[in-house]
Order: C-alpha cells, then structure tokens, then sequence
C-alpha cells in the first residue's frame, strides 16, 4: 500500500514537471514570437529614420549646389532602446505591448538635425513638411518658447509611408531641430543632470539657464553676422 502511494505521488510530480515542462517550452516560443516580431518593428522604425534621413540629405545638397550653403551642419539619429521604451509606456501607463509601441509613443524614431543658424531651422522645418508624403502630427516650438530650465529646439512629430515588400505602412518620427549651440548645452546639461545624485540645486539650475540665455543671444548675433555678410556678396 505504501509503495503504491509512493508510485502515485511520484507519478504526480514527474506529470506536474512535465507540464511546467510545457508550460515554460509555450512561453518561450511565444516569447521569441514576440522578440521577432518587436525586432521587425525596429526594423521599420529604422527604415523610416532612413527615408527622412534621405529627405534632409537630398535638401542640403540642393541648397549647397543652389545657394552655395549648406543648412544642416550634422544629422544624428537612433531608434529608442527596448528598455526606455518600456518605461515611458509603463511610466505614462499604457499597456506594454508591440500595438502600444505605435499607438501611443512617438519618439521611437528619432532624428536630431543640427544646423548652423537659428533662420535655417525654420527653413529646413518648412521645406521638410512641405513635402507631400509628409504628415505633420505635431509641431512644438521649445525657441520661441523655451522650457522653464532654458532647453531650445524645435520639435517635429511627422508621419512618413514606407515601403515594404508586403505593402506600405505609415510611421512616426520625431524630428528635433537645433543649432550647434543649442545642441552644445543641450547634451552639456543632460550630462551635469546625470552627474549628479537627484536634482541639481537651484542655485545650478538658475546658472545653466543664464548660460542658455546666453548662447540664444549669441546664435542670433551670429545670423545677423551671417545675413550681414550675405548682402556685401
């Protein structure tokens, strides 16, 4: 009787294994379903990053060949990392799913676009959204309305329809543009920010605010120069 109550007992663990055994070898196939499928997702998110990329190359060429200057000084780019885009999603509280990726995050895709003039970013803003494959979903100007700590940039959400070989699919880019001084303090200030343990005190605030101030002032001083001896050519 003991021995078989002890063949049962053992019969119910080995099933019980087994099926944890199923259970785990489900949840990794459906993981890797879902790897594969967010990897895809990213591989469009870079494509769209290349057909914009494309955009603004083609347009500093012309300008270059026409105009003898070129707007755009430097682009930078990147596709958010899968961390960061959980946390904004959990932080914001959306669900963390592939569907909420698209429907409710905008900067997965992103393009910095640095130019030499404060006149070129509104140049370059306009003949990009002008374009007639080009949604303009969002527009927020953080120059003529700076934020409280003294960040500058204009920023662009736009959709774009890409290509592929199963059909097209429209795709959300965020475009922020800045001059090289703006984006000096810029990634300056991000770096103090993260130097330190909590927030920075308002005594540094305040100074890395004058500072912001002082490279606007010093941006359109350089535009006037710029304009200035434009019309002596």
């Amino acid at each position: 009787m003991e021995e078989n109550t002890v063949a049962i007992e053992k019969g119910l663990e080995l099933e019980t294994v087994v099926l944890q055994n199923i259970d785990f070898a489900e949840n990794i196939g459906a993981f890797r379903e879902v790897a594969k499928q967010f990897e895809e997702l990213m591989m469009m998110y870079n494509s769209a990053i290349r057909e914009v990329r494309t955009k603004l190359e083609v347009l500093n060429d012309e300008f270059q060949v026409k105009r003898s200057h070129n707007p755009i000084a430097y682009i930078k780019y990147r596709v958010k990392k899968p961390a960061s885009i959980i946390e904004k999603l959990q932080r914001r509280g959306y669900p963390v799913t592939l569907q909420s990726v698209e429907e409710n995050l905008h900067d997965v895709a992103g393009i910095r676009v640095i130019c030499s003039y404060v006149q070129d970013i509104y140049m370059v803003a306009d003949m990009l959204t002008s374009q007639n494959d080009i949604t303009v979903l969002q527009i927020k100007d953080y120059i003529a309305n700076p934020k409280p700590n003294g960040y500058r940039s204009l920023h662009l959400v736009v959709q774009i329809p890409v290509f592929f070989s199963d059909g097209c699919k429209p795709l959300k880019v965020e475009v922020q543009i800045r001059t090289i001084a703006m984006d000096f303090w810029a990634s300056l200030e991000h770096q103090l920010k993260y130097k330190t343990d909590g927030p920075v005190s308002d005594e540094i605030a305040q100074e890395l605010k004058e500072c912001s101030d002082v490279i606007a002032g010093t941006d359109l001083r350089m535009q006037n120069i710029y304009n200035t001896l434009k019309k002596t050519e």
